[in-house]
């Protein structure tokens, strides 16, 4: 049956808006101020409508709030975050100014997993990696609606992912591919703040976009 809905050019600009000023929303802009559950819900609904591979689904998610669980998740982060800076050979000094977390200053974090399959998956059968992508288009959806609804998300990815899992009690198998700290903030920047603090600059589009 072919009567899906069409959309008007307002509401696509409105999904264009909220695409452009999306942002990665770290630890110094959470306030204090729990997200309400319908709210979690409609982020959480918003993530179950991804696209995925062989309508496979392959996603889990953990909502963690308890905050000796998020403490341990935390200490994580400053070990993979040390030997990060480590990297950044002339740059350590702009490292260690970033702010890169919000564990325990966002009053939620989320973390989702890739579940791989019992058996063959249509469409997978060949690039494994589309699993893993289809997770990643449920964190996009989320990351949207969040950012629809005035709440900022940080993704985190400076993890020791197999500790991760551990801690939250995931099955073995189950990958880590997003972290996520979840929370309403002081504002949003107007620019990306990497892009502000001069980290990158955005790639020109004829640098990334070609014709055959």
């Amino acid at each position: 049956m072919m009567e899906g809905r069409t959309f008007t050019a307002a509401e696509a600009e409105a999904l264009w808006e909220i695409i452009r000023h999306r942002r990665d929303v770290r630890g110094n802009r959470f306030v204090d101020k729990p997200v309400e559950a319908e709210v979690v819900d409609r982020l959480l609904d918003a993530a179950l409508h991804a696209p995925s591979v062989g309508f496979s689904q392959p996603w889990e998610f953990v909502l963690v709030e308890d905050r000796a669980t998020r403490e341990k998740v935390r200490d994580s982060f400053d070990g993979a975050n040390e030997a990060a800076m480590a990297m950044f050979a002339g740059r350590g000094a702009e490292y260690a100014r970033l702010k890169l977390e919000g564990i325990l200053e966002a009053p939620l974090n989320i973390a989702v997993f890739y579940v791989p399959p019992s058996g063959p998956v249509l469409g997978q059968t060949q690039m494994e990696e589309v699993g893993l992508y289809s997770v990643v288009c449920a964190v996009q959806n989320m990351w949207l609606m969040a950012r629809s609804l005035n709440v900022g998300i940080g993704w985190l990815s400076i993890l020791d992912a197999e500790r991760v899992r551990q801690l939250l009690g995931a099955p073995a198998g189950h990958r880590l591919v997003a972290y996520l700290c979840v929370g309403y903030t002081d504002g949003f920047y107007d620019r990306l703040e990497l892009e502000l603090l001069e980290w990158e600059r955005r790639k020109e589009r004829e640098k990334v976009i070609r014709k055959i």
